[in-house]
């Protein structure tokens, strides 16, 4: 197990000799929330023909940074739920897979859906207006390209495997990662943690970024102890509960992180445009979550060999 501890440090030396096309750049992401929060999308309703192109953009991106099929040779996890007075609703979530050959997975996922054109929501929401949903979670959709950029090109292999996931159905419930936790692509047990990206786009300076799940595992007072990111600061919160996908993970024993920059008075309205989209202050956030992951299999590196070292020193 030393060794797993040496190609942790030893990788990330070497990875100084890369380009940095691989680090979170706010063009790409001001590019993919422009894309996903265009109105050709409108507003990538679940069971709309926007929210299907949606999930075909995922699933193309994946492919194209080398990620697996992350459900047998698809991409795609398709199902139907029930909602209300609504039946036999139609989606899917986009699964890509990292394989590093270990025996623990580290799952990252932002759903890609958001009202559409509200058919769905029994007049709650202005029915037959777009609402493209460029924060709520556009952003958090081009977070997860980013973060799948990363850990693809990065030049390390990395003591985990990644599953990136991309949900649908969640403003419906929840309802992509609920599928997902009750039919996984790899078993629960060896998920490491989950991080989820849920709004991430509309960063204010006096609230701060929040992170929910800081209690959901004794280990992340550890991790977090000297993260931070110039020009971000945050602040967390223990519950691993929520109105987001990282939920339906906690409530199956899966460690959680979740990031957001909170409420604005666009949430779910046709408002919720591109054009207020913080792109520079979202890469940031996301290198704050690159240093979160990699503390996390740093500190699990070093805890394991101390371990090891404890069983042998008792021998």
């Amino acid at each position: 197990m030393k060794y797993l501890l040496f190609l942790f440090t030893a990788t990330t030396v070497c990875a100084g000799a890369y380009a940095q096309d691989y680090q979170p750049s706010a063009s790409r992401i001001q590019k993919t929330v422009t894309y996903l929060a265009s109105e050709k999308l409108k507003g990538r309703g679940t069971a709309e023909k926007g929210g299907v192109k949606a999930s075909n953009f995922v699933a193309k991106q994946f492919r194209s940074l080398g990620l697996k099929p992350g459900n047998g040779d698809s991409y795609f996890q398709d199902f139907t739920f029930d909602r209300k007075e609504h039946h036999g609703i139609a989606t899917r979530n986009v699964i890509g897979f990292l394989d590093n050959g270990a025996a623990k997975t580290i799952v990252i996922g932002a759903h890609y859906d958001h009202l559409g054109t509200a058919g769905l929501f029994d007049g709650k929401y202005p029915i037959g207006q777009i609402h493209n949903g460029a924060d709520d979670n556009a952003s958090g959709v081009a977070g997860l390209l980013e973060l799948a950029r990363y850990f693809t090109e990065n030049g390390q292999k990395e003591p985990f495997n990644f599953l990136f996931i991309s949900f649908g159905g969640e403003e419906l419930g929840l309802q992509g990662s609920k599928y997902f936790t009750a039919n996984p692509t790899i078993p629960l047990n060896t998920m490491h943690f989950m991080l989820n990206m849920d709004m991430i786009g509309r960063y204010n300076e006096e609230r701060g970024l929040g992170i929910g799940g800081y209690g959901t595992a004794e280990e992340w007072p550890a991790v977090f102890k000297e993260a931070q990111e110039p020009g971000i600061h945050y602040f967390t919160d223990g519950s691993g509960k929520g109105a987001s996908d990282h939920h339906n993970f906690y409530m199956h024993d899966v460690p959680v992180i979740f990031l957001h920059t909170g409420p604005h008075d666009d949430y779910h309205k046709p408002t919720d445009d591109v054009e207020k989209l913080k792109a520079k202050e979202e890469a940031l956030v996301l290198k704050l979550g690159i240093q979160l992951i990699n503390n996390a299999m740093k500190y699990t590196a070093l805890h394991y060999v101390e371990n090891e070292k404890k069983v042998e020193d008792k021998k």
